[in-house]
């Protein structure tokens, strides 16, 4: 979210310069999407291979528990899969179409993620658990459950700390649950939260099959098959709202702001920076537009070349920053104060016939006319 209300938005884009740091930023771009690529591809093997055993061990065992855990995991596999399709996807040149590139690919995946994980995972695990517990079934074979679920959590354990590696690399100081909800790339906050969640799920379904043998009770496996697709229920509902907050689009970061301020404030043609917004059209991408105050005797010359040193400082500290839109303007108080900025017209007849389209007064071109059909 943007953290500075003061802080909007440009009028003219420099094209020399988006080509100068193209390749830079799309390397940049790659290398950042990296990081949460290596954690979905340990996540993707792990689930595979936990989702045959569990199967096989339901064959054997007529668990619900392992069958809920079974399905958990083919959702998860295929939930990965979705991630990397995005991913792919997101890394499609701007058309004429998506002018800004397809960055949000990512956030989209994402949510289709959080609607597989709760329609697949959460209501089928929840379903079963209803149905086991009112019409119990003998567990078979108990030990085979054990084997696959101390299995289970052993490859879930090993993709969990490949996430939690790659996410120390980029959370800083921040808690995990801060990063997951202020993340702005989506692969490692699902990952952590399915691996997290796939690692109770198996304590669930594990203290479910252990009791239902205990006890000679098989409607403890049910409960524990109930327990999981509440689990996930919950696991879906959070990343729903962040994916929601990510492809309705979120604010740079306080410090990206501050750097982008403080770019523009540095150069000695600004008179000061009036408004200011940056918002994510990708993970690694920010639209910045402002609103910036310039030496009010420069020519339109010596703006334009100011404003190309603007966006190279820019660039150079917040490297995110893709797109970059200025718009000169006189602050209010400026133009409220007739001694500091003279009235100015410009080259405008007022016997102009088109005079008062030309200044605002009634619409210059009518969105109902035929020819925009």
């Amino acid at each position: 979210m943007a953290e500075d209300p003061d802080l909007l938005i440009d009028d003219r884009e420099d094209t020399d310069d988006d080509e100068r740091v193209g390749a830079a930023d799309d390397q940049a771009h790659a290398a950042a999407h990296g990081h949460g690529t290596k954690a979905v591809f340990a996540a993707l093997g792990a689930n595979v291979a936990i989702a045959v055993s569990k199967f096989v061990a339901f064959s054997v065992t007529g668990s619900s528990s392992v069958l809920a855990e079974g399905v958990h995991s083919v959702a998860d596999s295929g939930n990965q899969l979705l991630l990397l399709l995005g991913g792919r996807r997101a890394r499609r040149a701007a058309d004429r179409e998506h002018p800004f590139g397809y960055g949000r690919e990512r956030y989209f995946w994402g949510f289709v993620v959080a609607l597989v994980l709760f329609t697949l995972g959460a209501m089928f695990a929840v379903y079963e658990g209803l149905h086991k517990i009112e019409h119990p079934e003998e567990i078979t074979n108990p030990e085979w459950a054990f084997g696959v679920l101390a299995f289970a959590l052993l490859a879930e354990g090993t993709s969990l700390r490949t996430a939690v590696k790659e996410a120390r690399k980029t959370k800083g100081d921040a808690s995990y649950w801060r990063f997951i909800r202020r993340a702005k790339s989506p692969e490692l906050p699902v990952v952590l939260l399915e691996d997290f969640g796939a690692m109770i799920g198996l304590c669930f379904a594990l203290v479910g099959v252990s009791l239902s043998v205990a006890l000679d009770d098989p409607v403890w496996d049910g409960y524990g098959t109930l327990a999981i697709g509440i689990l996930l229920g919950f696991i879906a509902i959070v990343l729903v709202v962040e994916m929601k907050s990510l492809l309705i689009g979120e604010s740079a970061n306080r410090k990206d702001l501050e750097a982008i301020a403080a770019a523009v404030e540095v150069e000695p043609d600004v008179i000061r920076l009036i408004h200011l917004r940056a918002e994510h059209i990708g993970p690694e991408e920010l639209l910045v537009g402002m609103k910036v105050e310039f030496l009010h005797e420069l020519t339109v010359a010596e703006v334009a070349a100011t404003i190309d040193r603007v966006e190279r400082n820019i660039r150079g500290g917040v490297p995110t920053a893709r797109v970059i839109y200025i718009e000169p303007d006189v602050h209010h108080a400026h133009l409220a104060t007739a001694s500091f900025v003279a009235p100015h017209e410009g080259h405008i007849d007022r016997d102009d016939p088109d005079y008062a389209s030309i200044t605002g007064q009634v619409q210059a071109v009518d969105p109902d006319d035929d020819i925009w059909s």
